[in-house]
């Protein structure tokens, strides 16, 4: 039996994909699981009530964790120790290995360009410093010997099928189809890469399958050389044939956004990611495994047909 905890989002999706190239024995858990292979075995859960925590990992070899909480800072505080110490205390007590799904939040700002597993851990943001925090949990008790784990990192994700979890949708692709401007924030020139998310979602299968990559951090397949934001709203905008309209949010006018549109309210914290470079590197897992990551332009392509 392996697990998905949190089988509703974009990764969790293209996760139950991927597994079933390794068993017919998967568990889907969200409040409102649904199927994605014919096989799935569904199990609806309040993932923040620690009874049910426990009931949806018994039974487990592995459990995977791509909950995504609402991007909310008071509700990360809330939800996110607590959830991770009831899958920790879980998988300890039903000797389950655990593979949790992370992003970038917890590196140092100054070591963005050219980011890998050994980039420095000092978060600057709020929402960073609880990443570090479950991401610290769990490797804690790697440590101690008491659980199996690893931790599979992802930069910002892009992908077909995704409904409002990835930046590059909601700055780009949405608004370019409705024959709007693309949104992009501080500043155009800066690289910044995306994980496609049937990559991700493959490869921390793979990972999770593989007994060699546990108790460590693994960053996942993740295409080199990205595009500038420029780039981005300019490849996106050719291959949908319209015209590459682009509008730069500074940090201001992000802040008055958020008197009116709550997700706004949470990005200026967050904005550091896009006045610098942002250049996720996935060596590691490159030279490891034999794994076809997809091209940006290919992503992008695939993106348009399949949405838009």
């Amino acid at each position: 039996m392996q697990t998905i905890l949190g089988s509703g989002g974009a990764i969790g999706i293209e996760l139950a994909k991927a597994l079933k190239d390794y068993t017919t024995d998967i568990r889907l858990v969200s409040r409102n699981p649904q199927k994605v292979n014919d096989t799935d075995k569904l199990f609806s859960a309040d993932l923040l009530d620690r009874t049910k925590v426990f009931e949806a990992v018994q039974g487990s070899s592995i459990v995977y964790v791509t909950v995504g909480f609402p991007y909310n800072l008071k509700v990360w505080q809330q939800n996110w120790p607590k959830f991770i110490k009831y899958v920790i205390d879980a998988c300890i007590e039903y000797k389950c290995k655990l593979v949790f799904f992370d992003n970038i939040y917890m590196y140092d700002l100054n070591y963005l360009n050219g980011m890998n597993e050994e980039t420095p851990i000092n978060p600057p943001s709020q929402k960073g410093k609880i990443r570090a925090e479950v991401a610290a949990m769990i490797m804690d008790k790697v440590k101690e010997g008491q659980l199996e784990a690893l931790i599979a990192r992802s930069a910002d994700f892009y992908g077909p099928n995704i409904k409002n979890s990835s930046m590059l949708t909601e700055m780009a692709f949405k608004p370019l189809s409705n024959g709007k401007k693309a949104n992009w924030l501080a500043s155009l020139n800066f690289k910044h890469s995306f994980t496609y998310t049937p990559d991700a979602a493959k490869a921390t299968a793979l990972l999770g399958n593989s007994a060699k990559a546990f108790n460590q951090v693994w960053h996942l397949p993740t295409a080199s050389n990205p595009f500038t934001g420029k780039e981005w709203i300019e490849t996106i905008a050719k291959e949908m044939e319209v015209k590459p309209g682009i509008q730069v949010a500074s940090r201001l006018i992000v802040k008055i956004m958020g008197l009116f549109i709550p997700i706004m309210r949470e990005m200026p914290e967050m904005m550091y990611q896009y006045d610098r470079d942002y250049v996720f590197n996935s060596d590691k897992f490159d030279s490891h495994f034999s794994f076809r990551t997809t091209p940006y332009l290919e992503g992008i392509k695939e993106i348009v047909s399949s949405d838009y």
